[in-house]
């Protein structure tokens, strides 16, 4: 494909039909070329996340709850193919309210496929696995989607490619999000989407890309809303800025129409069980809500780049996870000079459009500078109480930068190329000064390994099975500390049981049901707290143990009744002593050490 000297693109590239591909690209050096790229994003993959493989002790040093919770939903992936569970809701977490399972991040799309992984080599290889496989496939599926429809020429679309899957927002993400850094579907629907413009095929089209809506709703429906508001942008300009592809509409709308019917028809029960079943919530809180992009992080570098460091996103994040927005000024240099180069070329207009829509989102409700509050509001401000937009953390609109930087860096790069073969005199200094730009930009953004840290190993108490007499007839393990987002080791105990192993509480986001809450019916990382788990979480913070009443031994009592506990177990714990002293003060049951764990044999107070 050729893109006219105008710099537009042509009219069947946006319209979906895929661009024209010449003798030379069908020959054996364009395809061991697309096998090259495609080895590069394996290389890519597992230098990302080499510590994790190398040691399988290692867990993922800066997220280490996700990790445990993701690592759950692998296991609960491979219960649903092996004891046909039901995959919306689970009674294995969080005793004995449950888990509204569609309300979380249960990726059901990938934890399914991967089941044999899950059995044979346990969750957290399922898990490393799906992590490592998301970022290559990302890598191929743009690359393939840059240098067959949008872009046509192959060292373009890897370099838009390359950034898209591997770019400073998806390194940080890595961190325990693989449902985040796995966007290979994404450009899948990107295609199907053009293709609907194919005259006589709109109901297989139509069906086609209902199919890849529905599995990318398994894996994250924050990726999915935000691809489609992109698209509606782009398309919206496209139709007013291209006349001659308005003969297309009606094969467009007509194939529109059975995608929305059909993924509408497949996803009205789960959705419906996200929204309005047990365990379901009403929007995020207004804490989380603040979660936004710092203006001054866009011209810093993400921890996890080559030029950054811890020292470099300080007080510009609210965590290493979520460096959305850090892409370096000479990056953000880069794209300003691009988008006025490529200011006639209407694709790249709609991206910029785009790109500062989600920038603005992404500032959340005020805007905040270096760390200070502005009192200037954002457009989120006006946003954040609608539904579905009350689900989004506002930072993450500066993850959709990511990919519409990547097809303007290929855009880029397809123009030089073009100019480098139309001005044969001058190809050396053009590739030159490209190379040399490029370099500037894109260099100190160039990916570190995941930082890693040992993780002790799960207690034997837990896999030889010894739990098993403790929860005869539905009751549950209480582990010490109980589990939330700060601690979630329990999660990933239960996962080596293949999820037999039922728990109270858990980290998960369920709703705030208590009477007087604040934000009633708003998404908690837990249960609604209990003055047992209060107790035990003063105690994991401070290692003090809080003074214990007659009231206190009641509500404990209470507790673990509620929780319909039939043992309590301790494993390793910075604050083990104080959390077992604790737990024997409240009960007066004096613990047994066995097999890696404190024991106490709650059952004569729960019956």
């Amino acid at each position: 494909m050729t893109t006219p000297d105008r710099g537009e693109p042509e009219g069947d590239t946006v319209a979906g039909a895929s661009p024209g591909v010449d003798r030379g690209e069908r020959s054996g050096r364009g395809r061991r070329i697309d096998l090259l790229a495609a080895l590069s994003f394996v290389a890519l993959g597992f230098w990302v996340t080499a510590r994790l493989w190398l040691d399988p002790r290692n867990g993922i040093r800066d997220n280490r709850s996700d990790q445990a919770q993701f690592e759950w939903m692998m296991a609960h992936g491979a219960r649903v193919i092996t004891q046909f569970a039901y995959p919306f809701h689970s009674d294995r977490m969080n005793v004995p309210d449950g888990v509204n399972l569609m309300a979380n991040t249960s990726v059901l799309s990938v934890s399914l496929p991967l089941t044999p992984v899950t059995l044979l080599f346990g969750p957290r290889a399922s898990f490393l696995l799906f992590l490592t496989l998301g970022m290559i496939a990302t890598g191929i599926a743009w690359y393939l989607l840059f240098s067959r429809v949008l872009i046509g020429s192959r060292g373009p679309a890897w370099l838009g490619a390359a950034f898209c899957a591997f770019a400073p927002a998806m390194i940080s993400h890595a961190n325990s999000h693989p449902n985040i850094v796995s966007q290979f579907v994404v450009p899948l629907i990107i295609w199907r989407t053009l293709r609907l413009a194919e005259p006589g095929r709109w109901l297989r089209n139509g069906v086609l890309l209902a199919l890849v809506i529905v599995w990318q709703a398994f894996l994250n429906l924050e990726i999915l809303l935000m691809t489609a508001i992109g698209l509606g942008v782009v398309v919206a300009l496209f139709a007013l800025r291209r006349r001659d592809l308005r003969h297309r509409a009606r094969p467009f709308l007509a194939g529109l129409g059975v995608a929305a019917l059909f993924a509408a028809v497949a996803l009205a029960y789960p959705l419906y069980v996200q929204f309005f079943g047990p365990g379901s919530y009403q929007g995020l809180s207004r804490l989380i809500r603040g979660y936004s992009s710092d203006l001054a992080s866009f011209v810093a570098y993400s921890r996890e780049s080559l030029a950054g460091s811890p020292r470099t996103a300080e007080g510009l994040a609210k965590n290493p996870t979520e460096e959305n927005s850090f892409f370096g000024w000479a990056l953000v240099v880069l794209v300003i000079a691009l988008v006025w180069w490529l200011r006639r070329n209407v694709l790249a207009l709609a991206l910029t459009v785009l790109g500062l829509l989600f920038a603005v989102l992404s500032l959340g409700r005020e805007v905040i500078f270096d760390g200070r509050e502005t009192g200037v509001p954002s457009l989120w401000a006006l946003l954040e109480d609608l539904p579905i937009l009350h689900s989004v953390v506002p930072t993450r609109w500066a993850l959709a930068l990511t990919p519409i930087i990547g097809l303007l860096l290929a855009l880029g790069a397809e123009r030089a190329r073009q100019l480098a073969v139309r001005h044969s005199k001058a190809r050396p200094r053009i590739r030159f000064w490209t190379v040399t730009v490029l370099a500037m930009a894109l260099l100190p953004l160039l990916p570190t390994p995941l930082p890693a840290t040992h993780r002790d190993p799960v207690p034997t108490f837990v896999t030889s099975g010894a739990w098993r007499p403790y929860v005869a007839g539905g009751r549950s393990v209480v582990t010490l500390p109980p589990p939330d987002t700060n601690y979630a080791e329990p999660l990933r105990w239960s996962a080596v049981t293949r999820l037999e192993m039922p728990l109270a509480r858990g980290y998960f986001l369920g709703p705030d049901d208590r009477p007087h809450a604040q934000e009633r019916g708003a998404a908690l990382f837990s249960a609604p707290p209990r003055p047992t788990s209060s107790f035990f979480t003063v105690i994991r913070q401070t290692g003090a143990v809080p003074p214990i009443t007659p009231q206190s031994r009641v509500n404990a009592v209470d507790d673990l009744r509620y929780w319909r506990a039939g043992v309590v177990i301790l494993g390793r714990h910075r604050n083990a002593d104080a959390l077992r002293r604790g737990m024997t003060e409240l009960t007066g049951i004096q613990p047994v050490f066995t097999r890696g764990v404190w024991l106490w044999d709650v059952r004569p107070l729960t019956d």
